[in-house]
């Protein structure tokens, strides 16, 4: 019986097609500073550096799944911490979600930066 509904889940799956998450080459991420309480929309053009603050960002890469699928946005980040008169430190290096910000976080004491969404160009317009 079990091989029978397994079967038919694949099946299922098989005949509905699953939609993939669509890439898109620019990441719309939110900062926040935190000791001044500045909010701040970062377009982060995947493979290009931005700055915020003494953090640079690097998205590798922006994934969305289309309207059809439940909502979610996905980014690869590379985080480095630029302390004056020390190298770029490492800091976060991993997928950030839109929907749950908290499973994958920054953890800095003076930044936040999460997901927003992913876009075609830098117009900050969700696509």
């Amino acid at each position: 019986m079990r091989n029978i509904l397994i079967f038919l889940f694949f099946l299922t799956v098989f005949a509905t097609g699953i939609a993939q998450a669509v890439p898109y080459p620019v990441a719309l991420l939110q900062g926040v500073d935190k000791i001044t309480g500045r909010i701040v929309s970062i377009n982060a053009p995947l493979d290009e550096s931005v700055s915020f603050g003494t953090l640079t960002i690097i998205a590798r890469k922006c994934d969305k799944k289309p309207p059809e699928e439940t909502p979610e946005k996905t980014v690869f980040l590379e985080i480095f911490d630029n302390r004056p008169g020390e190298d770029p430190i490492e800091i976060f290096r991993g997928w950030m979600f839109a929907s749950s910000p908290a499973i994958s976080a920054l953890e800095h004491p003076v930044y936040d930066v999460w997901v927003k969404d992913c876009v075609k160009d830098s117009s900050n317009q969700p696509s």
